[in-house]
């Protein structure tokens, strides 16, 4: 199956547990690999063949900067939800990363893979 990759998109938002990570917001990392038959639009060269990356990176962007999860487990299922609805998304791979969270880390997070069968 083909592949539409969003890497390193970056979102400023509350996500943790701890007093001090729900007072402002955070770095969040997102990387998101969406699974979707793009031969259409390999062939024909348009767009409404394929998925727009720029719509979803900014929906994901937006729910992450107003979501204000607790855990990273949640905020991932949920970024999974919004690819989901896009119809050519067959499965989807998220991860999502709080960078400089854990001392002598560059990063920690969760990574999820979920499809249209999966229902949560």
């Amino acid at each position: 199956m083909d592949k539409i990759i969003i890497r390193d998109l970056i979102a400023r938002g509350i996500i943790g547990i701890n007093d001090w990570e729900r007072e402002k917001p955070q770095e969040i990392l997102i990387n998101i690999e969406l699974y979707v038959d793009l031969r259409g639009a390999g062939i024909s060269d348009n767009l409404r063949e394929s998925v727009s990356y720029s719509t979803i990176a900014k929906r994901v962007q937006a729910h992450a900067e107003a979501a204000g999860r607790l855990t990273a487990e949640a905020l991932a299922n949920d970024l999974a939800s919004i690819c989901l609805e896009e119809p050519k998304v067959s499965r989807v791979v998220v991860r999502v990363e709080k960078p400089g969270a854990v001392r002598f880390t560059r990063s920690v997070g969760v990574e999820i893979e979920r499809g249209r069968e999966d229902s949560y």
